[in-house]
């Protein structure tokens, strides 16, 4: 028989503030692992907190050195299920792999369905994660997956800014969703501008619907990896005649010189979450703004 006490959150190394914020709000008890890499860079964990039949939380953002903390990840699991651990709920902010989705090409894998195989088969019993690129990979687990959103965030974010005549633009055709939701919640209507992605490096922009002229633009979009996307989105808006433009964004990555080609873009502000580890030039930078999902990863659990 399970018992009713409370679960036990630990944290990978991917992401240890964003763990230590959760366990302090909801006031679980925080449990500890033992992390090495060996010298031939394999990776070993133990449980040092005893889980016997608790349930057991694991916070890991699969970024920034997403096969590390991936294998470290399946290693706890495995780990925790071994020490007996009643359930394994894991939150995953930012689900890396999941824009790989689909075969793009003959011979290409199902990497975000190799991801979910190999979770369900280490044992996790649940997962809580956030924007992930498509919800199709929701239905690549046999598991519970709860799908957090940004937006139930962001959006009560942006409606304090008082942004006046604004319209919202999708920054791509991907986007119209998450647009249209964004501009039916806050009242502004909904434009979009259609783009090219040349390789991982490069976008560029192919036809715009819509009236920016003289008023204040809110881009929004799940993520921000190299920056090139939501720049050039900007920079069209500007010259269309846009007064200003905020960017609001569910994972801000960041990479290479994402935060320097926003900083000479037309972009006035970046909103974003603290989904993924955020950099001292990120909060120290007054074109960024970070909200905490902690609150809002405690509700689902």
């Amino acid at each position: 028989m399970v018992k009713s006490v409370k679960p036990i959150l630990f944290s990978g190394s991917s992401h240890p503030c964003l763990a230590k914020e959760m366990a302090d709000l909801a006031g679980i008890d925080v449990g500890v692992f033992e992390l090495q890499t060996f010298p031939d860079e394999e990776t070993y964990v133990r449980a040092a907190t005893p889980v016997d039949q608790r349930e057991a939380i694991i916070v890991q953002s699969l970024v920034f050195d997403p096969n590390r903390y991936f294998v470290e990840l399946l290693l706890m699991i495995d780990a925790l299920k071994r020490a007996s651990a009643a359930r394994v709920t894991l939150i995953i902010p930012y689900f890396g792999y999941a824009r790989q989705d689909r075969v793009d090409r003959p011979g290409a894998p199902i990497s975000a369905k190799l991801m979910a195989n190999m979770i369900e088969r280490a044992g996790a019993d649940r997962i809580i994660t956030m924007d992930l690129h498509s919800a199709q990979v929701e239905g690549f687990f046999d598991i519970p997956v709860t799908h957090a959103l940004s937006r139930d965030l962001l959006i009560p974010y942006c409606a304090q800014l008082h942004l006046g005549d604004a319209v919202v633009v999708s920054p791509d055709k991907g986007g119209i969703k998450m647009a249209s939701q964004f501009a039916r919640k806050l009242g502004f209507p909904l434009a979009l501008i259609d783009k090219d992605r040349f390789d991982a490096f490069n976008v560029g922009m192919h036809y715009f619907v819509g009236d920016v002229k003289g008023k204040t633009v809110i881009l929004p979009d799940d993520m921000c990896s190299t920056g090139g996307t939501l720049v050039n989105a900007a920079n069209v808006c500007a010259q269309l005649g846009a007064e200003r433009v905020i960017a609001v964004v569910g994972h801000g990555l960041f990479i290479g010189e994402a935060i320097h080609k926003i900083a000479d873009s037309a972009i006035e502000l970046v909103v974003t979450t603290n989904s993924v580890p955020t950099s001292e030039a990120v909060r120290a930078h007054p074109k960024f703004s970070v909200v905490s999902i902690a609150s809002m990863l405690c509700q689902k659990l």
